[in-house]
């Protein structure tokens, strides 16, 4: 289960990236705390960085270098006009399958209007 759980957040982690990067910039440890910043989930570097190198490879984000007054540079990261196309397809996806997870699990009017055990046959057109 624990595999399925990880791959289910991986897809899920990378149209949240981009989402974050959608109207702002961040370097890696604020972008963590961004989408963590309700406590819903836990991230970590070792989660974020990778995610954020393959998007990079993509063509979906971009990433800068800028001088930092509280340290070291760091490394920020936006979207790029093909991550703002693809963040807007996925997103729309991501939509569809929620509803989808969301109606399966709700009773159909077919199968209120049905008795347990019963199948109902319809005829189809000639």
């Amino acid at each position: 289960m624990e595999n399925k759980i990880r791959q289910l957040r991986k897809g899920i982690l990378e149209l949240a990236i981009l989402g974050a990067l959608e109207n702002q910039t961040h370097y890696g440890y604020s972008l963590i705390r961004h989408l963590t910043r309700d406590r819903a989930i836990e991230l970590t570097e070792g989660t974020i960085y990778p995610l954020l190198s393959r998007l990079a490879k993509e063509g979906l984000i971009s990433a800068r270098w800028t001088a930092s007054s509280q340290g070291p540079p760091r490394k920020y990261y936006a979207l790029t006009e093909s991550g703002r196309e693809a963040y807007e397809v996925l997103q729309g996806e991501f939509i569809l399958l929620q509803d989808l997870v969301a109606r399966a699990s709700a009773p159909s009017d077919e199968d209120l209007n049905s008795k347990p055990g019963e199948i109902e046959v319809s005829e189809g057109t000639k």
